[in-house]
């Protein structure tokens, strides 16, 4: 399998449901606009996220794909299908009780995740009315990664790619026809949440029958890969836990300033998913089985030139993107967002936060390339000392920035942050050689600059003024947004293509 059409194939998908998710985020904002109820359910919707990225698609996919992949191709079908069998088992009633902790224990969640909702009795109760119902929402989805994992390792990625798909839908359906039927409203977005979970297990489910590893309940505490599994998500947990611990000490700020701020963050914040999602997480599903085959057979050179591809994809599709998010920031929020009760107010107060995420795009996406590196030879303990200085810097950050450029402080903490970590990862990567830079990289980097000048001029006299943006109308915007975003598209890749840019020359087969 050709891993750059898998990449596309991911990343159309992906693009998809983030289209999706900008239709429905436009539903939400024109609704509901970015004020108190808002807040309440962003904050109730960001704690399972937490711990769905805690348990299942971070600390959980680091710690069994690799050994999964090793039992896959080491050892026969029959003791693979227990691995999963017990594995599943033994994650599924932990989540059983994390889910149960979530719904009786709402206050207490809410009081820590955002202290500032204490002194608006009426915004802290309906952040926790929320949480309740949403919190069964992490026993579903952590099952959904699981199953991502599984088929990721088989090469059937085009399936968990299309799962988030359902989660949009049913936000939309949720805001378009259900929300008059709730009082309040917002309470129709929760409950999304909480079927989108069932749906999207659901989807996966006949996949998982048909390659023949559809999991049984079975626990034996005794199995030694799923004693492996365990011993390497406790590493694992902790690692994933910093770069969230961040994220939940940022809404704990924003909790304290100014009413919607943490869906000014929230909103930027899905701007930035877009890149991040098409690019980043379609990447590092794909590298992550391939590397964990190399280094069950021991190929060092395959599994450098494996990093080295995946790093010049990244670096010749983020650069650009962290680029037009930060200069195109007001135009992009104006034309998604900006109708209904989100105000030209919000676009600009969101519009700062977006530049502060923007400088750390490629950090962030740098993070999801390099990281596998590491977690493929199974080795997480050292990802996890770089996240805890990162952490550290993070919020020295937060407390440097917060009192000057209040929320968007915080975006750039984030940006910063991931940047840090990248470099430090990258560092050890090379200081252990497990990876060797292919030659050429020099000229790479020029040619990359060039092409992103040519972008910077072509948005920067296309864009016209800001406040042309925030008068304009809905079609008319939309207009000038497609033909800015063509236009910089077709410059950045003709001067790519005129300095000697092919498609063929980003083509790698996948590791069998």
């Amino acid at each position: 399998m050709n891993l750059l059409k898998s990449l596309a194939t991911i990343s159309g998908l992906t693009l998809v449901s983030r289209i999706l998710a900008f239709v429905r985020d436009v539903l939400i904002a024109r609704v509901f606009g970015a004020g108190m109820a808002t807040d309440a359910f962003f904050v109730a919707f960001k704690l399972p996220n937490l711990l769905r990225r805690l348990f299942a698609e971070g600390a959980f996919s680091q710690a069994f794909v690799p050994i999964f992949g090793e039992y896959r191709n080491r050892r026969g079908h029959e003791e693979t299908q227990l691995l999963v069998d017990h594995v599943t088992t033994m994650l599924a009633l932990i989540l059983f009780v994390v889910t149960l902790v979530g719904i009786v224990a709402a206050p207490v969640l809410v009081y820590i995740s955002a202290p500032g909702f204490v002194k608006d009795a009426a915004k802290f109760d309906l952040t926790v009315q929320l949480l309740r119902i949403t919190s069964p929402y992490i026993f579903f989805i952590s099952l959904v990664a699981v199953a991502a994992g599984i088929l990721n390792t088989y090469n059937k990625f085009w399936v968990p790619a299309f799962a988030p798909v359902l989660l949009n839908l049913c936000f939309i359906i949720a805001a378009l026809w259900l929300a008059p039927y709730f009082d309040p409203p917002i309470l129709a977005l929760a409950w999304a949440v909480f079927v989108a979970g069932i749906v999207q297990l659901a989807f996966q489910i006949p996949f998982l029958k048909k390659i023949g590893m559809l999991p049984s309940i079975r626990f034996s505490w005794s199995d030694p890969g799923m004693r492996r599994v365990i011993r390497q998500m406790g590493p694992a947990v902790f690692g994933v836990s910093i770069g969230q611990i961040s994220m939940l000490i940022n809404t704990i700020f924003a909790s304290f300033l100014a009413a919607g701020s943490v869906s000014w963050l929230y909103y930027a914040d899905r701007l930035m998913e877009f890149p991040s999602g098409v690019l980043g997480v379609a990447l590092g599903s794909i590298l992550l089985p391939s590397l964990s085959k190399c280094h069950a057979d021991n190929n060092t050179a395959e599994y450098s030139k494996l990093l080295d591809w995946g790093l010049r994809l990244t670096v010749m599709l983020t650069l650009p993107a962290a680029l037009a998010l930060g200069m195109i920031a007001v135009p992009l929020l104006a034309t998604f967002f900006q109708r209904g009760a989100f105000g030209a107010h919000d676009v600009l107060m969101t519009s700062y936060a977006l530049v502060g995420y923007s400088v750390g795009l490629i950090g962030m996406i740098l993070v999801k390339i390099l990281a596998p590196g590491f977690y493929a030879k199974q080795d997480i303990r050292t990802p996890v000392k770089i996240g805890v200085v990162t952490l550290l810097a993070t919020q020295a950050m937060n407390a440097l920035f917060i009192g000057w450029i209040q929320h968007a402080g915080l975006a750039l903490s984030i940006g910063l942050g991931a940047c840090l970590n990248s470099a430090i990862l990258f560092h050890y990567l090379r200081k252990r050689g497990i990876y060797q830079p292919e030659p050429g990289w020099a000229k790479f980097f020029i040619k990359i600059a060039t092409a992103m000048l040519a972008l910077a001029i072509t948005l920067w006299f296309g864009m016209g003024s800001e406040q042309s943006w925030l008068t304009g109308s809905g079609w008319s915007r939309i207009l000038r947004l497609s033909g800015l975003v063509a236009g910089g598209v077709a410059v950045y890749f003709a001067v790519l293509a005129a300095l000697g840019f092919r498609p063929g020359d980003f083509s790698r087969r996948a590791v069998h």
